[in-house]
This record gives structure tokens, C-alpha cells and sequence, in this order.
């Protein structure tokens, strides 16, 4: 998000978010609340906890990020694509890999017609092992 941004709901560019917008960039995976603010400590960024909990709820809200719970039930984050996407997670090392495709968009809109819905949204997350993990078995 730019300082310049003007959409709807668009948060304010606070120093804070600037750095929690910069960890975000740095993480090539899904990070917990706690391990972003881990790297703004490392950093020398001075960003409370909660002011990081707060931040990534906000920019959740706004879709600014992607948000997914580990299998302990933490809510991660991760700054993905502007498009409509999906994710393939590694059960093992948690990797993420974004994945688009028209095959479960329409896989999905089959489904709802089937059962009479409309405006139908969802959301799909593949769970398997990244090929790292599998070689390690």
C-alpha cells in the first residue's frame, strides 16, 4: 500500500505499519504476530506487540494480507497477490505457495449452480508435503 493510496478503507501510513508492511515483505512464508514482531526487534524497529496484533487485523480486514491459521490455530500472515488466489501448504515445514486456476474457480461455481446458490465466495487451502519434506521421509 502506497502513502498515496486512496481506496476505501485504506489504512493510514504510520511509521508502524510502514515497518510491519516492510517485515511482511521480508517473510517468504505465512509469520505469526509474534515472529513479525521478533524481525521489527531485530531490526531496530520499536513497534509494540499489540500495536502489531492490532496492525495485522486492520490490514487483514482490508485484504492488504492473507491470513491463514496453523495447525495450532495461530493466526499467520502473509502479503500475497492482489489477485483471487488459493494456497498449497506443506504440513510438515509450512511452506506456501500461491496458486491460481480457473479448474477450482470453475469446480466451485459448478457446485453452487448445482445447489441454486449465487454470489458464491470461497476459499481453498491444499494441505500436502512440499517436495523437500517428502524426500526427507
Amino acid at each position: 500500500m502506497s502513502e498515496t493510496d486512496a481506496r476505501p478503507g485504506a489504512l493510514r501510513p504510520t511509521r508502524q505499519r510502514r515497518a510491519i508492511t516492510e517485515a511482511l515483505a521480508r517473510a517468504h512464508d505465512f509469520q505469526s504476530a509474534q515472529e513479525i514482531h521478533d524481525s521489527l526487534r531485530r531490526s531496530g524497529d520499536k513497534v509494540g506487540l499489540a500495536t502489531v496484533y492490532r496492525t495485522l487485523q486492520a490490514m487483514a480486514e482490508t485484504g492488504d494480507v492473507d491470513v491463514r491459521h496453523n495447525p495450532a490455530g495461530e493466526a499467520t500472515y502473509r502479503q500475497c497477490s492482489d489477485s483471487h488466489h488459493h494456497h498449497l501448504v506443506c504440513r510438515s515445514c509450512g511452506r506456501t505457495v500461491e496458486i491460481t486456476g480457473s479448474a477450482v474457480e470453475r469446480w466451485a461455481h459448478a457446485v453452487a449452480d448445482e445447489h441454486g446458490f449465487t454470489e458464491v465466495s470461497h476459499t481453498v487451502e491444499l494441505v500436502g508435503l512440499c517436495a523437500e519434506c517428502s524426500a526427507r521421509r
